[in-house]
């Protein structure tokens, strides 16, 4: 069965940055993308940064392109999101997804497996 397990969040002042963790099991991670997805209080999820795992190119929303930075650790079957310069507006829950039919970007309908999330709270 597959299981995704987030941590790493927590809450940090504006400027500041967190380092998420996303521990992937059950299925041949090679050959999958992952997906760093945030949801807001009200808003819709939206996609923050995926990594093909299998070659690692990555791909990066507008919003956190230069800020972000997602990679993999195939040994320990993890995929982290570095996150600086974090503002207010990157306040939501972050959830890690694993995709298992084909490659990177791709929208969350697309993803079969979530993790439960993880906060991430900036204040000024």
């Amino acid at each position: 069965q597959v299981q995704l397990v987030e941590s790493g969040g927590g809450s940090v002042q504006a400027g500041g940055s967190l380092r998420l963790s996303c521990v992937v099991s059950g299925y041949r991670f090679s050959m999958n993308c992952v997906g760093w997805f945030r949801q807001a209080p009200g808003k819709e999820r939206d996609g923050v940064a995926s990594i093909d795992t299998g070659d690692s190119s990555t791909y990066y929303a507008d919003t956190v392109a230069g800020r972000f930075t997602i990679s993999q650790d195939s040994a320990k079957n993890t995929v982290y999101l570095q996150m600086n310069s974090l503002a207010p507006e990157d306040t939501a829950i972050y959830y890690c997804a694993a995709r298992t039919s084909a490659r990177c970007p791709a929208p969350p309908a697309y993803f079969e497996y979530w993790g439960q999330g993880t906060q991430v709270t900036v204040s000024l």
